[in-house]
């Protein structure tokens, strides 16, 4: 569709963004019943109500703007979810999955970040604050998802660099002990 006006470039975006919404309500279930952390497991789900929300807003914009709420297939969004769900069928449970899901999450947040600020920028250039209001509140939303998800990123990443150093020293025993032993060098006896 070519756009001759900024009206008609809002509605494009907004009808990208919600098929982009539909897609991630339909992804993220999936996504929750792989995670095994549950504070990453409570952020999806909650982030899962509040898409469902988001998607009403997105409703509200177009009853706003006087059009039908109609998607646009959203070729990103699509794309950014079938890489997420690949880390689902690759991926063995565990910290490594939840932060390869923390990720693929990541990258669809940053990808809505940017969809919503376009568009909240495409309103406000248009004098339409109550589009404008409503796209900022769910590009707020998308910004703090992003950081909760870091949030548990970074407990994740200590989690993981914990198991490995006691994976290192135990490997580091393993080894001295059974070298010294093997070389005569210490005597178990005192």
């Amino acid at each position: 569709m070519e756009q001759e006006t900024l009206q008609e470039l809002l509605i494009d975006c907004l009808r990208d963004i919600y098929d982009a919404e539909k897609q991630i309500v339909k992804a993220l279930p999936k996504m929750i019943k792989a995670a095994e952390n549950a504070d990453l497991r409570d952020g999806l789900t909650n982030h899962l109500e509040e898409t469902k929300e988001q998607v009403s807003r997105l409703e509200e914009a177009f009853q706003a703007l006087g059009e039908n709420a109609k998607s646009k297939p959203c070729k990103g969004m699509r794309g950014l979810l079938e890489e997420g769900s690949e880390v689902l069928s690759e991926e063995e449970p565990g910290v490594m999955m939840d932060l390869s899901i923390i990720a693929a999450a990541q990258k669809v947040e940053h990808y809505e970040i940017s969809a919503y600020g376009t568009a909240r920028t495409i309103a406000e250039k248009l004098g339409n604050q109550t589009v404008s209001k409503l796209l900022r509140k769910t590009e707020d939303e998308e910004k703090a998802a992003d950081a909760k998800l870091n949030e548990v990123a970074f407990e994740l990443y200590d989690t993981e660099e914990a198991t490995d150093q006691e994976e290192e020293d135990e490997e580091s025993q393993t080894v001295g002990g059974g070298a010294r032993n093997a070389g005569g060098g210490r005597s178990s006896r005192r």
